[in-house]
């Protein structure tokens, strides 16, 4: 494999950044599937509550600038680029940024730390359209492989999490309830992402387990959690992976928990799915049921996620054994190409709005 490259290009998910953008932006997300632009803006009401403005642009504007930092501190002399696969700046005007640089090969990192359709192999289709799109000079470029059980990714929950714990009355704190969410996709898509097949349920749990297992070590105490989902789009009769937040939230209560802290392991930085489907819906659900909730933050431009890309590009330089890597739990190192037939793409079942799962 040739281990050498010139830049990286941060690749995200992208989202509105103002109240104009909301409908351009989700008819990007939904090209291809008909949906008027009057039922798009019905869809967007989330983002024009916060002004039309997804957090997600602005949280990679501070990834960006603390890579710039991270990586020649670190001895990797590259520049490094940003592209979006649904809002400025596109992955397509990156790469021509980059052919006109001179850039022959780069790694790309993606803002998703999961094996899925929509977290990995849709951003690559994206790469490879963006290179058509610029033509034969445009670099080569290759992705990172996923990194949910690094300790650069995990440990951040680790601290949000006992952070989070700490928010909550006193008298609840010991018997509070771990709730770990990430985006729902469709059912097919989960059994099938992943060589072998089910990776991404089998992945969260993993990371669910190494968070769940170093914060008891740092509180004293063992605790009960769950992994649940939410963020679910597309037709009701196509089945999702469940249970939705809300509804684990009502069962909790019933079963007699008071207090809980939800975990977002499925996301990276705090975006529109998470200021708006925890910190505004679920939050307004727990309160309806009289249930004490806290909510730990993701990673963002924790100095340590920060790091972590700069171990993942390392590794790539220094042509690290995946056996020999920093990895956690029994997963172990992701491949650093995919191999043929993963993740496959179903079409018909794709969700219809998103940003990073």
């Amino acid at each position: 494999m040739d281990r050498s490259f010139d830049a990286l290009l941060l690749v995200s998910f992208g989202g509105p950044e103002g109240p104009d953008d909301v409908v351009p932006f989700l008819e990007n997300v939904t090209r291809g599937r008909g949906i008027s632009a009057e039922r798009l803006k019905q869809v967007g009401e989330h983002y024009f509550q916060f002004g039309g403005v997804s957090p997600i642009n602005g949280q990679n504007r501070r990834l960006l600038a603390a890579l710039r930092v991270e990586l020649p501190r670190r001895g990797i002399q590259i520049p490094v680029y940003w592209g979006n696969r649904n809002w400025q700046p596109y992955v397509s005007d990156a790469v021509a940024q980059m052919r006109r640089d001179g850039i022959k090969r780069a790694m790309a990192f993606f803002t998703s730390a999961y094996s899925s359709y929509s977290g990995c192999r849709q951003y690559r289709e994206s790469l490879a359209a963006a290179r058509i799109e610029v033509g034969g000079t445009a670099p080569e470029i290759e992705r990172l492989g996923p990194y949910f059980n690094h300790p650069g990714f995990i440990e951040p929950f680790v601290d949000s999490t006992v952070t989070a714990l700490a928010e909550l009355p006193q008298t609840q704190r010991a018997a509070a309830r771990l709730v770990f969410t990430t985006h729902s996709i469709p059912t097919a898509m989960a059994e099938s992402s992943g060589v072998p097949a089910g990776a991404y349920v089998r992945q969260h749990r993993e990371v669910a387990t190494l968070v769940a297992e170093r914060v008891a070590l740092r509180t004293g105490s063992t605790r009960q959690w769950d992994l649940v989902y939410q963020s679910r789009s597309g037709p009701p009769q196509v089945p999702w992976l469940e249970p939705d937040i809300e509804d684990h939230l009502g069962s909790l209560h019933e079963a007699g928990v008071h207090a809980v802290v939800v975990v977002p392991i499925g996301f990276v930085s705090d975006h529109m799915e998470v200021v708006w489907d925890l910190d505004t819906q679920a939050v307004a659900r727990a309160r309806a049921l009289g249930l004490s909730m806290s909510r730990a933050r993701t990673p963002g431009d924790d100095p340590r996620f920060v790091s972590m890309v700069a171990d993942l590009l390392t590794e790539r330089l220094d042509g690290v054994e995946r056996s020999e890597r920093l990895r956690w739990g029994a997963e172990g190192a992701s491949p650093d190409r995919c191999a043929h037939g993963c993740c496959p793409n179903p079409r018909e079942l794709l969700p219809a709005v998103g940003e990073d799962p």
